[in-house]
């Protein structure tokens, strides 16, 4: 033990020593919660009288009331035990050495990891043979998603022919910018918001650009929400394309929203404080697409928020990540979480490129605005060439890259890498460019992914693109000069084998804990069709006034929520058929 202690605080003391500064971060202190003297009214008390005493001689005796103002950022009753408090790395050494102070952890910054699926997976929605049909759907279970919010006028949550919220329910629905209590309702019935981590770090958020309330401005948290639990909505679409009834996992299965992602990423502190309220409010499913770290699970907010969470009956899953197909990618790996890989469906929107020279090039989109005139071809530049930009940012199609003169009235051909893939297709447009062929690199491979573009374009795989950059470099120098166009193809089932692995998600083995592997399943997560707010555009662009219902996204965040609409509905499906 004694050995393993000063390990742990060696670990703590890099982590400490390896700022570039000494300017504060916010820590998550875990504290002997039952070693509270009885002088402290409450925890909160207790913690206070630890902060103050940082910065008092060692035998002043703390005060035990509460100081006026606390430096606390959020308490922590349920899953763990203690506060998150921002400190200098030298007050966070200094509280580590205090009696009843069990460990000081260092905030970490996570990101969210972004009609078919039922049927797909065999749960039919239209007669009385599905699994689904079995099961009454789990309306009895609460599923809290942890993400960027919800937004809660979508007919995907509605709560038509739903009965009374669970008895065992006490969470409530928190009011704040653009959002009532009576924005909850029998389907949605639970919904709150966590920035006071988010707010230590960056200062007071900008609500101009932000909700300061649960309701979601990026679009994430309502996709992954409907996804796990959303109801039959008919019909269902994005720009013409998956037309179907869409259905989350369990559809009668109710919702809790915790919102603790925002512009700047996705704070550790906030985090553990929505795992704590969710097992507190009553929930039974914890569904989490963030990620992007892997550190020791005793540092490691996620690891310890569902360890607390598993101890008190609830299930947690979580995504793998979308670092593959390297090795050694895979997040969220605690051994007592689901972590949960991205596979595909059997459906496509076949996007190809047909080039001057006839050959045709197998390629991905989804794109329902102004289209390519049939049969006509357009010329052809490839962004990286001499001439058409800067350089390495032109062949990335970043902001401001491209020289308008040698784009206008082109199909440009940019190459996948640091911006999102939509925004080329922005740059593009700004600078002229009347489509875009966007190319996988050799990391990338030949795994595509359809993305809702604001210009007619469409998505290779690494040796498409080489294949088209080789056909420009030739053509230019002959006559006649490089030519393409692309032929859209809508939506098409059954055309490949699924499921199999998704090109980009997280791979294993894994990084804390070899002989535990992961992800341990995978589910349907490349181009899947869920809710999306109203003033979102379908591309997530700026600049894109487009709005629809419904939106088609990629990701082992996708994923996640499949497995967490079906984890409890299952036991309860077994229970009935027994």
């Amino acid at each position: 033990m004694a050995i393993f202690l000063l390990f742990f605080l060696s670990l703590l003391s890099s982590s400490f020593s390896s700022s570039t500064n000494d300017l504060p971060r916010t820590y998550i202190v875990k504290v002997q919660h039952d070693a509270k003297p009885a002088i402290f009214t409450l925890h909160k008390h207790w913690y206070d009288s630890f902060l103050s005493s940082l910065s008092s001689s060692v035998d002043k005796t703390p005060s035990s009331s509460p100081p006026s103002e606390s430096r606390i950022i959020h308490t922590y009753n349920t899953v763990f035990h203690g506060f998150s408090v921002k400190l200098s790395p030298v007050e966070a050494l200094k509280l580590q050495t205090f009696p009843h102070v069990l460990a000081v952890i260092p905030e970490r910054v996570r990101h969210v990891q972004t009609t078919r699926s039922p049927e797909f997976l065999g749960l039919k929605t239209t007669d009385s043979a599905g699994l689904l049909k079995e099961s009454d759907f789990g309306s009895d279970l609460v599923i809290a998603v942890i993400d960027t919010g919800i937004w809660p006028e979508r007919q995907s949550f509605n709560d038509r022919n739903l009965g009374p919220v669970p008895a065992k329910w006490k969470g409530i629905c928190a009011s704040g910018k653009d959002f009532s209590s009576s924005s909850c309702n029998r389907k949605l019935i639970g919904a709150r918001y966590f920035c006071n981590g988010y707010e230590a770090t960056n200062g007071k958020m900008n609500e101009s650009t932000e909700y300061r309330s649960p309701r979601d401005s990026d679009g994430h948290g309502t996709h992954t929400a409907s996804i796990a639990a959303g109801r039959y909505v008919f019909p269902a679409s994005t720009l013409g394309y998956a037309k179907g009834v869409a259905a989350g996992m369990a559809p009668k299965a109710r919702l809790a929203a915790y919102k603790v992602c925002w512009n700047a990423g996705c704070y550790d502190s906030d985090i553990l404080a929505a795992f704590d309220s969710a097992v507190n409010d009553g929930v039974d499913v914890i569904s989490l697409s963030v990620g992007g770290l892997v550190v020791p699970y005793y540092l490691d907010a996620i690891a310890i928020g569902s360890f607390g969470a598993i101890d008190r009956g609830v299930f947690v899953s979580a995504s793998a990540g979308n670092g593959g197909p390297g090795g050694l990618s895979v997040t969220n790996v605690a051994p007592w979480v689901t972590t949960v890989g991205a596979g595909t469906l059997d459906r496509d929107f076949p996007a190809d490129v047909k080039l001057g020279n006839g050959k045709v090039i197998p390629g991905m989109s989804v794109y329902g605005g102004p289209g390519l005139t049939p049969g006509k071809l357009y010329p052809l530049i490839y962004s990286g060439s001499e001439g058409a930009g800067d350089g390495y940012s032109s062949s990335l199609c970043l902001e401001g890259s491209l020289d308008p003169k040698l784009v206008k009235g082109k199909i440009v051909v940019c190459d996948r890498g640091i911006n999102s893939r939509a925004a080329k297709g922005d740059v593009v447009k700004k600078a002229g460019g009347v489509g875009m062929i966007l190319a996988n690199g050799v990391f990338d491979g030949e795994g595509l992914v359809a993305d809702c573009h604001v210009l007619p374009a469409t998505a290779v795989g690494a040796s498409g693109g080489d294949e088209i950059r080789r056909y420009i470099s030739v053509s230019s120098k002959s006559n006649p000069p490089p030519a393409a166009t692309i032929v859209f193809k809508g939506t098409r089932l059954g055309i490949r084998p699924a499921p199999v692995v998704a090109s980009f998600s997280a791979r294993g083995p894994n990084p804390e804990s070899p002989e535990i592997l992961k992800p341990d399943v995978i589910a349907p997560g490349l181009n899947i069709l869920a809710a999306w707010p109203d003033k979102v555009g379908p591309s997530s662009v700026p600049t894109d006034n487009r709005r629809t219902e419904f939106n088609i996204l990629s990701g082992t965040s996708m994923a996640c929520p499949h497995v967490s609409g079906l984890a409890r509905l299952h036991t309860q499906i077994g229970v009935q058929l027994l």
